[in-house]
């Protein structure tokens, strides 16, 4: 793939769609019956990226703030989703040790990976940061879960959605109607091509996660270190 026309493409066509209001707004940000929960394999940037991002989120904060942005807590590129969330899922259903133990034989020997947050995409329903890799070390990683997953009897979903082949980080999510939308696509043009930093992956975390991993609901299972 791609990446760089890919996330291209995905900023023109959604881009668009905010100016034409057929962007999504989503209603269950806040709701407290929201019960959708699964597994996912994650990564989190640097301290010093999380502070450039909040930087820029600060500014569209000042323009539309009833918005839904991202806590640096929060922020992630998602490795895989092993199981999407759904209502119901609980972990009790599971064995996760059954899961540590795929992700461990999946993972490859010193993967050396580097994530460069450089300008945005988005989606018609969120903004998000293009992320690019260093190499195909994570996109290995992807592989082999996937290879294994599929070999084995777990409980999984992976791919269901769509195959994960990215970096992105999801950092605005539409809740409520714009109001000052030519101001908030202004400065999201400003930041389009914005270098937010480089970072390291030293270690993967698996967890239980709501949809939109809110620190509050997220519980840590195990941590894999590269």
């Amino acid at each position: 793939m791609n990446l760089k026309e890919h996330y291209s493409n995905l900023y023109d066509a959604s881009i668009e769609k905010i100016k034409n209001n057929t962007y999504e707004i989503d209603d269950l940000i806040e709701s407290k019956n929201d019960n959708r929960f699964g597994i996912t394999l994650l990564l989190r940037p640097s301290e010093a990226v999380k502070a450039n991002i909040q930087t820029f989120l600060s500014e569209l904060k000042a323009i539309e703030p009833n918005q839904y942005y991202y806590e640096s807590s929060d922020i992630h590129i998602t490795v895989m989703s092993i199981i999407s969330c759904y209502n119901g899922f609980q972990l009790e259903n599971i064995n996760i040790q059954d899961y540590i133990k795929i992700i461990q034989e999946s993972l490859i020997d010193s993967p050396n990976i580097e994530i460069q947050f450089k300008g945005l995409t988005a989606s018609p329903s969120c903004i998000m940061l293009q992320g690019f890799m260093n190499n195909e070390a994570l996109n290995s990683i992807r592989d082999d879960l996937r290879q294994n997953f599929q070999n084995s009897t777990l409980e999984q979903s992976i791919d269901q959605r769509y195959a994960i082949q990215t970096a992105h980080s999801t950092v605005v999510r539409f809740k409520n109607k714009l109001e000052h939308k030519d101001a908030f696509l202004k400065t999201i043009e400003t930041f389009k091509d914005k270098n937010f930093g480089t970072f390291k992956v030293h270690e993967l975390d698996l967890v239980y996660n709501d949809w939109y991993q809110k620190e509050a609901l997220v519980e840590k299972l195990f941590q894999f270190e590269l």
